[in-house]
């Protein structure tokens, strides 16, 4: 029985709502579901005082049918290959396997987008190729489970052909030799037959070709949830690498004003008019930005192998960020119309009422066991032999042959009476296991839910977030301003600079971390949900040329020493300190 998803909430128009500085996107519609009939009415919940909407649930089996079969409608289809501009990138050999240093050394930096990524993802990424390897591998279980139907044809030659010799010798009664008792034989000659059988009846037939359907359609239902995963770690992991660079820009940044700041420490202390300490201090300052430089100089490394990882590119490819780091879109759909799409599109459901399915039916498996099992046979055989056996002197004659033409037809009847309950005591195992699967699929309803809740809370919170971090960066970046002119005034002192420096850092982490982490939020509820509902955030209009920050020190890069030599002398500690 086949049930599509059931149709989208009413509160989810074909135009979604917008909000000041986004574009709306329309909700991509979904077939209307197709109910199942139901066997018998849904339970009611005995709570007089709810509400009588919330006191009748359906079951899922009335609403997704006893066998759900999969839908790739509810997703947009993997591409399967590259577009034209990623030819380049293409995947390696599955089983190529590197053996010296030049063919792993990194020889490009390839900038991506995110639909780029996608891309790539789908066509290459080895994981949904297996995936989808088990799919072929259900479906030839499937055609070999319903050859059950059809009759076996079996063709057994033997002596085909054959040559038989043997001699013997007879002695006579009194023991005595005479070359009248020798005799020989020889046979030449091929036997062939041919056997037809049929089941007419079979009753472990029907249930296994019924478990292995919904084994197919639960491998179904697993390739468009390793598709979803997929398109989620690919733009989790690019959100990644966006904050990576991100990170490294406000490390650079940090590094520059640390210079800054150092350069007229110095010459205030040259000229008299500073102490050391406030040039101690510079430095101090100058070492963080730069331990926080290094350290998202390393995650940024990180981060595009880990996307090369999933994108599966050529070892001497390092993909990177083509886009900014920026808020993507604003989810539209309500909390409650999120919950009732992730209940309606979620194949993992899905594949849990086919697991309660595929029990039955092995239940019903093991219970054929101890039924007749009827099956009629025809067995044609043939065989012609030349040759014979001789006495005495006498010699074989190959003119002689004899042949033999038979055909066997009847019906086979196999009725295990008793086998001790063995078949009884599987049945009702596989009946368990089904009810233990009808309490997966509770759990992992409630799972479904949560998940979309925390994915929404998540959304939120970084929604609030951005909003602060951002205030939180334009008054931090105003008071640096104001800390560097009163200090150049000399009505102020480096350590209000560098406190407002190490806060304006601090800020601008936070803000970048907040537009990854609503980003990845994003994503999360479209793979939570199945839904596509976002209204795109209008990208800002940036000029050709990078606007200039006032800065204009470069940052010198240091070389790494091992860690024997950077280890820190420490002088010994003064006596009664």
């Amino acid at each position: 029985m086949r049930a599509e998803p059931v149709a989208k909430p009413a509160a989810q128009a074909e135009v979604a709502q917008t909000t000041p500085g986004t574009t709306a996107i329309p909700i991509q519609a979904a077939p209307a579901a197709a109910q199942a009939p139901v066997a018998a009415p849904p339970p009611v919940n005995s709570f007089p005082n709810l509400d009588p909407q919330q006191q009748i649930l359906p079951l899922a089996p009335s609403v997704k049918g006893s066998r759900p079969k999969s839908n790739p409608k509810v997703l947009t289809p993997a591409a399967t290959r590259l577009d034209p501009a990623l030819q380049r990138l293409a995947a390696p050999a599955t089983l190529a396997l590197p053996t010296t240093v030049q063919q792993v050394m990194i020889r490009e930096l390839r900038p991506l987008d995110l639909r780029e990524v996608e891309n790539l993802a789908e066509v290459n990424n080895p994981n949904l190729k297996a995936i989808a390897s088990q799919v072929e591998q259900a479906k030839s279980n499937l055609r070999a489970q319903i050859s059950a139907w059809y009759p076996t044809i079996t063709l057994n030659a033997q002596n085909a052909p054959g040559l038989f010799q043997a001699e013997s010798y007879n002695a006579l009664p009194d023991g005595s030799f005479s070359q009248d008792g020798l005799s020989f034989t020889k046979l030449g000659g091929a036997q062939a037959t041919l056997g037809i059988n049929w089941a007419l009846i079979n009753p472990q037939r029907v249930p296994q070709i019924a478990a292995a359907r919904d084994e197919f359609e639960k491998a179904k239902n697993q390739y468009l949830i390793g598709l979803r995963e997929l398109r989620l770690q690919a733009a989790q992991a690019y959100f990644q690498l966006q904050l990576a660079d991100d990170r490294v820009r406000i490390g650079q940044e940090s590094v520059r004003a640390s210079l800054v700041s150092l350069r007229d420490a110095r010459a205030r202390f040259q000229a008299g008019v500073a102490t050391k300490l406030e040039v101690l201090e510079a430095e101090t300052q100058l070492a963080r930005d730069q331990q926080l430089l290094t350290n998202s100089i390393a995650d940024q490394t990180v981060a595009r192998r880990d996307l090369a990882r999933i994108l599966d590119l050529p070892q001497n490819i390092t993909p990177t960020a083509k886009e900014p780091l920026r808020a993507l879109g604003v989810w539209t759909p309500s909390l409650q119309e999120s919950i009732i799409a992730a209940y309606a599109f979620r194949e993992e459901l899905s594949n849990a009422i086919l697991d309660i399915s595929v029990s039955n039916s092995q239940a019903n498996a093991a219970l054929g066991a101890v039924q007749p099992f009827l099956n009629i046979f025809n067995n044609f055989s043939a065989e012609r032999f030349a040759g014979g056996a001789t006495l005495g002197t006498n010699t074989v004659s190959w003119s002689d042959y004899q042949y033999q033409i038979s055909n066997a037809v009847g019906l086979n009847l196999s009725w295990r009476l008793f086998d001790g309950g063995r078949a009884a005591a599987e049945s009702r195992q596989f009946k368990q296991r089904a009810q233990e699967n009808a309490f997966r699929f509770a759990d992992q309803r409630d799972t479904v839910r949560f998940e979309v809740e925390r994915s929404f809370a998540e959304l939120g919170k970084n929604n609030r977030d951005i909003q602060t971090t951002s205030r939180e960066v334009i008054s931090t970046r105003e008071s640096l301003r104001l800390a560097r002119l009163r200090f150049q005034a000399g009505v102020s002192t480096q350590r209000e600079v560098v406190d407002t420096q190490r806060d304006l850092t601090n800020a601008e982490v936070r803000y970048s971390q907040a537009l990854a982490q609503y980003n990845s939020s994003l994503a999360e509820l479209r793979r939570r949900t199945g839904l596509d509902t976002v209204a795109v955030c209008q990208p800002p209009n940036l000029g050709a040329v990078k606007p200039s920050t006032g800065i204009d020190v470069p940052v010198p890069p240091e070389p790494l020493q091992p860690a024997c030599q950077a280890t820190l002398r420490r002088a010994p500690a003064p006596a009664g300190s």
